[in-house]
């Protein structure tokens, strides 16, 4: 991260992430961050913040580790992996419990750990 990324003193949310430095979001000399034209501030990499570009305070655009769950067990091992790899730690447990719910739910016999290595190998 650089210096000035809003997310060294923001939460995620709190800010919008864009692919790149544009004038919709100019640098501000006097503060040294990027905002749009409404002030949110802005991020320009990334990559490096580990969030994908999208206006999540300025269009209240979700995190990607909240999303809902899937309905379906078939469908839990792609959203395990899509939300631990964006997932801060601190909410890496509940994506791992709420996937449990969801596998033991459509079938109590379900291996999980057979299930979560194949979704993170």
């Amino acid at each position: 991260m650089c210096e000035v990324c809003p997310s060294l003193r923001l939460a995620g949310g709190q800010f919008d992430v864009a692919e790149r430095p544009s004038r919709d979001c100019p640098f501000d000399a006097k503060s040294g961050h990027r905002f749009t034209a409404a002030g949110v501030p802005v991020c320009v990499h990334p990559e490096r913040v580990g969030l994908p570009a999208a206006p999540y305070a300025s269009h209240a655009v979700p995190l990607p580790w909240q999303a809902p769950p899937p309905v379906k067990a078939d469908e839990v091992p792609m959203w395990v992996r899509a939300m631990l790899d964006a997932a801060p730690p601190e909410v890496c447990e509940n994506v791992i419990e709420q996937a449990t719910g969801i596998l033991l739910a459509s079938d109590p016999d379900t291996d999980i750990t057979a299930v979560l290595r194949a979704a993170l190998g």
